[in-house]
């Protein structure tokens, strides 16, 4: 048995099977008299944290409501009204700053500063308290010590407020007490109605006209835009909005959610579709509050409004510090990175990766195509040019013979007509404006990248010119690179002006054309349809009470088999023994040749402990065998016995399995199996739920997917086993929450009509869990 799933990077004779083996696949169903309820999310979610019922409440809106506003957050966004409690007379204080921040940004309703030590702050009157405030507040801001934001946040409910932002840390973020006063803080909230933004936050902001509320300690106020801006770190967001702010990237609306004690990044893009203004979405993450409710909003957000995303935590130390920064559970990198992928959401590694995004999914058309064509004027830019984009996963589209033809009339002999184009070093702006008005033409371009190097007799904002006026009327994504002297700043503007992305290098100019055709394929994808699959859910979850269990989980391995084969998974035909003349036994009644195995609970890499014996092919070679490996293994595994199987037929050793991540519940595997799965680490992972065209497509990433079609006189294997199989573990996941893990290593891959067999399998239960 090779290792288990949570070692990867993401990484017995049963009784008949009561389900049709691979039958079309369409919604799960259960058969009669089973248990396991309609829905689908009911067993195999059961990994949410303590906010499941309130995010539960939000999560059923946006699956039941998709097309309605949801106006929840209005008493945030939109208020009519503003308290800031722990308003300050000291400059450059927290609760200062907030009060300027609304002031000086134009906020349209009444301000009211709380402090019972302040008469006039920001010359506003000072208020004792909530309940001495004249006029209604819909937005409460709190910044004052932890202890006391409970008492506050009783008066906002006493007042019928709407909404509050909670700048003060010493919650969740510190420990075990933090996370009760934030239990008790958000209870009465809940009961109240209020949404709550925070704790442990830098704030909100909302340019729309009428409103121009911000409600933060940010130095910085953004310009208006279109760009809506989640971030779960505060500190972040101030460089956030500076960054912003000096690129002149208009920002719609901004959160800083903090420790997302009620309002989370899914709140919000729900809150944000509906608004006409919003045109991108851009998050920083440290982790997911309830990934079920981001997908559902993500997936209803696909090809309407792009989502790019930060997600930090990518090692090991990164997700620590993200645990101990909020409190939360950050999640594995691999299986975060395949749910935002299966979500539609853009995932991008830096800040300057994701300005640079943002601003051309504001100014350039949606490609339609990975094809690229390259105009340059200099060979070493166009050499780095094309070895970035390829390394994105772009291509260099050949041009059409007319193409050619055109550019060998209007350029120089020495210049280059493939792509890229080296228009060299003397062209102008008018060499410019023909080579490009002959690229742009050719239907084979699906984006263009046009490099110009400053020589010093030609004028950089001509060119820049001519590249605007000849892409102008195309559909298809442009972005320049201009490298070299000063004097290019004001071509540099002109591209600006136009919507054009410019770069200063070519990497950078790469990588965000890359991310176009990436977003362009996320938003074009479709989910699939949940499969059908037929199975008596109630008899699979007796066969996993009556099985055998370990101290450490596995379950016995004749019950692992007996509950595939229920699922209608082909499994190999095995028999057990536990002394060699038994396993002669039973390899007369299978039929020669056999393979041998050491079976023990135990155990976990038989091959490597010499226990794995294939292609036996007489009585006198497995009497041998048998009693090397008893006499090797019971010293060390004291319960070994020995397991017997009949020969699978096929050739191409694949694994399949789950486990449940703590934060996205169910993750899948299928890749190549059997010893070398460590080695060859050639596995695709989904996350739940796994859609009927999902395997499919898992197979299709592999980087040996060729190794599955017919290859050196071999036959290609039978796919739809392997895809129906996996979809039948999926329900199996779903089912029997129970089950933290379960392999199977190798699935042996036969013909179409031949006989695919799993033919070992292990699986561990969660103990805790009844």
């Amino acid at each position: 048995m090779t290792p288990s799933l949570s070692s990867l990077a993401t990484t017995r004779r049963s009784s008949p099977s009561t389900a049709k083996p691979f039958e079309k696949p369409s919604a799960w169903t259960s058969s009669p008299g089973s248990n396991s309820g309609s829905s689908p999310w009911t067993a195999s979610h059961a990994f949410r944290d303590d906010r499941t019922l309130h995010h539960r409440t939000r999560t059923l809106f946006c699956v039941e409501h998709p097309m309605k506003k949801d106006t929840s957050l209005d008493g945030l966004f939109r208020p009519r009204s503003v308290a800031v409690v722990g308003a300050s007379r000291q400059p450059g204080g927290i609760g200062h700053e907030v009060v300027r921040n609304l002031v000086m940004g134009g906020f349209q309703g009444p301000v009211y500063p709380v402090n019972p030590r302040a008469e006039v702050v920001h010359s506003i009157r000072c208020h004792p308290d909530l309940a001495s405030i004249p006029g209604e507040v819909d937005l409460v801001v709190i910044v004052v010590p932890a202890p006391a934001v409970e008492g506050v946040m009783r008066q906002a409910a006493k007042i019928g407020a709407r909404g509050a932002v909670i700048v003060s840390a010493g919650f969740r973020e510190t420990g075990v007490d933090g996370r009760a006063r934030e239990e008790r803080v958000l209870s009465v909230a809940r009961k109240a109605g209020i949404r709550v933004i925070g704790p442990n936050c830098m704030g909100i902001l909302n340019t729309e006209p009428g409103v121009a509320l911000n409600a933060s300690f940010a130095a910085e106020t953004p310009i208006p835009g279109r760009v809506a801006f989640v971030s779960q770190s505060g500190a972040l967001g101030e460089a956030i909005l500076s960054r912003a702010k000096s690129r002149e990237l208009g920002l719609r609306m901004f959160a800083s959610v903090g420790n997302r004690a009620d309002v989370g990044a899914h709140d919000l893009l729900a809150y944000w579709e509906h608004d006409p203004e919003v045109r991108v979405i851009l998050l920083y993450l440290e982790s997911f509050g309830d990934p079920e409710a981001f997908r559902i909003v993500a997936e209803r957000l696909r090809g309407k409004k792009p989502i790019v995303a930060i997600k930090s935590g990518r090692s090991l130390a990164g997700r620590r510090a993200a645990g101990s920064h909020t409190g939360s559970v950050s999640g594995e990198d691999r299986v975060v990175e395949t749910f935002l992928r299966q979500c539609g959401v853009l995932r991008v590694q830096s800040m300057p990766e994701l300005f640079d995004t943002a601003q051309a999914l504001l100014s350039q058309p949606r490609p339609d195509g990975p094809e690229v064509a390259v105009v340059t004027n200099a060979g070493g830019p166009g050499i780095l040019a094309t070895d970035a984009l390829v390394g994105t996963g772009l291509t260099l589209c050949e041009f059409q013979t007319k193409t050619r033809k055109r550019l060998e009339k209007i350029l120089p002999p020495e210049a280059s007509v493939q792509n890229p184009v080296d228009l060299i070093a003397s062209a102008d702006a008018l060499r410019y404006r023909k080579a490009l008005r002959a690229v742009v033409a050719d239907p084979k371009v699906s984006s263009l990248l046009v490099l110009f190097v400053s020589p010093i007799m030609i004028d950089a904002a001509a060119v820049a010119r001519a590249i605007v006026e000849e892409t102008r009327a195309k559909s298809m994504p442009v972005v320049a690179c201009l490298m070299g002297r000063l004097g290019e700043k004001e071509g540099m503007g002109i591209l600006r002006a136009a919507g054009i992305p410019v770069f200063e290098f070519p990497e950078e100019a790469a990588l965000t054309l890359s991310n176009l055709v990436r977003q362009s394929e996320r938003a074009a994808r479709k989910s699939g349809r949940r499969p059908r699959i037929r199975v008596d859910a109630t008899r699979a979850r007796r066969i996993l009470a009556a099985a055998k269990v370990s101290e450490d989980g596995w379950i016995q391995t004749k019950s692992v088999f007996r509950l595939l084969e229920h699922y209608g998974i082909p499994m190999a035909t095995t028999m057990q023994a536990t002394t060699p003349r038994g396993a002669a036994q039973a390899a007369r009644k299978l039929g020669y040749p056999v393979c041998l195995k050491a079976l023990s609970s135990a155990l976990v890499h038989k091959s490597e402990h010499g226990g794995v014996v294939t292609g036996i092919t007489s009585e006198e070679e497995i009497l041998e065998q048998a009693h090397r490996i008893l006499t090797a293994l019971k010293p060390q595994y004291p319960d070994i016995a020995l397991e017997i199987q009949a020969m699978a037929p096929g050739h191409r050793e694949l694994l399949l399995g789950f486990r449940r991540d703590e934060s996205f519940g169910p993750v899948f595997a299928v890749g190549f199996g059997g010893v070398a799965v460590e080695v060859l680490r050639d596995v695709a992972v989904r996350v739940a739920p796994l859609f009927e065209n999902e395997p499919k497509l898992m197979l299709d990433s592999l980087r040996g997917a060729p190794l599955l079609g017919a290859f050196r006189g071999a036959p290609p294997v039978d796919r739809r086993i392997v895809e129906q199989s996996l979809l039948r573990l999926a329900r199996l996941a779903d089912d029997l929450p129970r089950i933290r893990e379960l392999e199977i290593n190798p699935f042996i891959a036969d013909r179409p009509g031949g006989r695919t067999l799993g033919v070992d399998a292990r699986a561990r239960i969660n103990l805790e869990q009844q």
